[in-house]
């Protein structure tokens, strides 16, 4: 088989929550691009259709179906509802996050704990749960989006960090858990990423340039630069590769 082959997703079904905008919409786009049928995931039904509409008009096989990341039964529902529609589950990717709180721990009130931790790290681990059966049969896979902030926490991403941290412990435990089922499990750790949950850091100009003195690219990423990665883990180019935490952050915690 030629290299280039094993990067192509045909006849695999993909659900990516968060997927309305962000690094999420961009990995479902470069999913559908290599042949996945893709199903994205968010809070809002109107932003899905509009991300669907316009992977429709690129020949992307999509379906968009809401749900929210901190409720199970969304969850179980987007599982059942894409083994419906297409009769299988091969992959899945945990990006759905919020960050209602940017600051120090006692700064954080206590609603915003539970919530960051209900949607960014309970809620992967129950969609995990929710799919294993399908993804075992299928030898799928699971990908994490964490952040470099679960490795390298700093005073401005608090709780948030957290986390992120423990959504790199629970893929580490899934992927012990479940390698003998054929089931890989890896994480994502983007740094700085032009989006909407980061525009505290970038649109803050001092805060902006602190970050950039750090970072030795100099920039921030698009997120279309974590596409490639999460097509990497994903394809059967990465047929060896789980527990895995792989940085993409321009050099930040070199």
């Amino acid at each position: 088989m030629n290299i280039l082959d094993k990067f192509r997703l045909d006849g695999k079904v993909a659900i990516i929550t968060g997927a309305s905008k962000g690094i999420g919409e961009a990995i479902a786009r470069a999913y559908g691009q290599v042949g996945a049928k893709v199903v994205i995931s968010s809070r809002k039904q109107e932003d899905l259709d509009r991300v669907a509409e316009d992977f429709k008009k690129e020949g992307i096989e999509v379906t968009a179906i809401q749900a929210h990341n901190g409720k199970k039964e969304d969850l179980e529902s987007l599982v059942r509802q894409t083994i419906e529609k297409y009769g299988r589950l091969d992959i899945v990717v945990n990006n759905a996050a919020t960050n209602p709180a940017f600051g120090p721990v006692v700064a954080t009130e206590d609603s915003a704990f539970d919530k960051i931790m209900e949607v960014n790290l309970k809620g992967a681990f129950m969609l995990g749960k929710v799919a294993y059966p399908e993804l075992k049969k299928n030898q799928g896979n699971v990908i994490n989006i964490s952040s470099v902030a679960g490795i390298k926490p700093d005073e401005k991403t608090g709780i948030y960090s957290v986390s992120k941290s423990g959504l790199i412990s629970l893929t580490k435990v899934m992927a012990r858990d479940w390698g003998a089922d054929g089931v890989r499990v890896n994480a994502i750790c983007p740094g700085l990423i032009k989006t909407k949950m980061s525009e505290a850091l970038w649109k803050n100009e001092n805060v902006f340039k602190q970050i950039m003195h750090f970072i030795p690219m100099r920039r921030m990423a698009e997120p279309e630069e974590m596409a490639g990665l999460a097509l990497f883990l994903a394809s059967d180019a990465a047929s060896y590769c789980t527990g895995g935490v792989y940085v993409a952050d321009g050099g930040l915690i070199v």
